[in-house]
């Protein structure tokens, strides 16, 4: 995976709540065996001249501005694929008392394939929707800001989850970094664990 550290891009803003992945992608394109050429299938059924990623003001954009619990439903990683492939470096989200920003699984989908999301309360994640489409955003992870406008916002983002994204690392990666010590923890079972029978 790609690190994440610093992106700069433009927003692209979908105000909507609970948008789940089947709209985000639709059920009868999960048979396919592929994972490229999900980007052109995001939003498919409701795409159309009045949708907010083909008003010219959204094209180019990499920061996904979406409501409160996106994703939801039942759990793709081909929703992760098909916003990464159309260009999104990241996703932001409003949180609410009542819902989270984004569904578990969708969460670790997120995290596993290397997709930022953003979590923030309704008068930040305001300020990126009055900015609108097309404006200028600057994310930094390290950090845990957002610059819009003008306005510094700062984020949370669990800190293992942070790691991962920094060193670009999906679960497999992150169980490579502790390669050595799972090399000793199996030498060491084969010191002490009884030799075969030979009687």
């Amino acid at each position: 995976m790609v690190p994440f550290r610093v992106h700069t891009g433009q927003l692209a803003v979908i105000p909507m709540d609970n948008v789940d992945t089947d709209r985000i992608i639709p059920a009868r394109f999960l048979t396919r065996i592929e994972r490229a050429g999900y980007g052109d299938l995001l939003f498919l059924d409701v795409r159309g001249p009045e949708f907010p990623l083909d008003q010219s003001a959204a094209q180019g954009a990499s920061v996904l501005v979406m409501g409160t619990n996106f994703g939801c439903g039942s759990s793709r990683e081909h929703a992760v694929w098909a916003i990464q492939q159309a260009g999104f470096r990241a996703v932001v989200a409003r949180i609410s008392p009542e819902t989270p920003g984004y569904s578990d699984i969708f969460r670790q989908n997120s995290a596993n394939c290397g997709l930022l999301l953003i979590e923030l309360p309704p008068e930040d994640w305001q300020r990126l929707v009055d900015a609108g489409s097309g404006a200028s955003v600057d994310l930094d992870l390290p950090a845990q800001t957002i610059v819009v406008g003008g306005h510094v916002i700062p984020f949370a983002i669990d800190s293992a989850t942070k790691d991962q994204l920094l060193k670009g690392l999906d679960l497999i990666g992150t169980t490579l970094e502790l390669a050595s010590a799972i090399d000793r923890y199996e030498l060491a079972g084969r010191v002490t664990l009884p030799g075969p029978c030979t009687s």
